[in-house]
């Protein structure tokens, strides 16, 4: 019998909110294919890279034993890495794919030719045209063939649609919770399930300049802080910068009052909302009081009226309705 060819995956891309991991989650739950699986593409990348460093750490004699191997060279890491991979996986579904990473994106290009040339079929989502991936990114023009072989190997489909639906789970909602109790929780949670619409959630972590920054609770384009996980943690304007780039939308649980003891608190708060306001990020939270009435006293209290300010104005429909800026994070090292 002939041996059935490979069929084409898809790149679906597309605004954010407009029902791209929603399509791709219909696909891969009725998709017959197997084994698969559905993976966010910063954990994949970074699984990998673990592959690759362990392959690099083993001795030549467990090299030799694995059936993946090159044969001409048998410190190549990626025929065995691709090979493992495809075994588990004949579809990958990828949801948010960019790259921001040089270490990704210089083996990108090598990695998936060796998954295709083991019958891997990829989908992928993802807000940018494969064009635009690493955009501005280090050696660029290095991750320029990877670009060509995914308008090669995959349908790109764009996405249009006139209204954010995701969005749609904000408008009209209240996003700013106060005081704080069991009822400012509850409807956290209650604006957090309607946001991400049955999305499972994961942990993940941004690199930073060369730092690995926790989130702790990320689904589809949106991650969920506490207070003192973002601004009692020792993270500054990069962190931030980051934050605001790879998220649409950010809940953060539980801000205190704060006093002239909370100082240094304050002023990360301040960096915090300034990123998420530049970068049109949405924010829902619970709060211990009124904006206005978060830090009356203290070094910079003055200066906070403005951060207070932006909290009002990021509850607007104006600001709802926004399009998230979303940026390049800082470089790594």
């Amino acid at each position: 019998m002939q041996k059935q060819p490979r069929p084409k995956g898809v790149y679906l891309w597309g605004a954010v909110g407009r029902g791209k991991s929603l399509l791709m989650d219909i696909f891969f739950n009725n998709s017959a294919a197997a084994p698969k699986r559905r993976v966010h593409f910063h954990e994949f990348m970074a699984e990998t890279q673990g592959r690759i460093a362990a392959w690099r750490a083993a001795g030549e004699a467990t090299r030799r034993r694995h059936p993946g191997r090159s044969r001409d060279a048998l410190d190549d890491p990626m025929p065995p890495v691709a090979r493992d991979i495809a075994k588990a996986a004949r579809l990958l579904c990828f949801d948010e794919f960019h790259v921001t990473d040089i270490a990704d994106a210089m083996v990108l290009k090598r990695l998936f030719e060796a998954l295709f040339a083991n019958g891997v079929v990829m989908i992928a989502t993802s807000n940018r045209h494969p064009d635009d991936l690493y955009k501005d990114g280090l050696n660029r023009q290095l991750f320029l063939p990877f670009i060509a072989l995914l308008k090669e190997q995959l349908d790109v489909v764009e996405l249009r649609a006139a209204r954010d639906y995701r969005l749609e789970q904000l408008a009209g909602a209240r996003v700013y919770h106060a005081p704080l109790g069991s009822e400012a929780d509850a409807a956290m949670d209650h604006a957090w399930t309607r946001l991400i619409a049955g999305a499972a959630e994961r942990a993940e972590a941004l690199e930073v300049m060369g730092r690995s920054v926790p989130i702790p609770r990320v689904a589809r384009d949106a991650a969920r802080f506490t207070f003192d996980q973002l601004c009692r943690a020792a993270l500054g304007p990069s962190d931030y910068l980051a934050i605001a780039a790879r998220y649409g939308t950010v809940f953060l649980d539980r801000i205190p009052h704060m006093s002239a003891a909370d100082r240094n608190e304050a002023k990360r708060f301040v960096t915090l909302i300034d990123a998420l306001y530049e970068a049109k990020t949405k924010l829902v939270c619970s709060a211990a009081a009124a904006p206005f009435d978060l830090y009356p006293a203290g070094d910079g209290a003055f200066e906070f009226a403005r951060t207070a300010s932006r909290l009002v104005e990021m509850q607007s429909e104006a600001y709802l309705a926004a399009e998230h800026r979303a940026r390049q994070p800082a470089k790594t090292d």
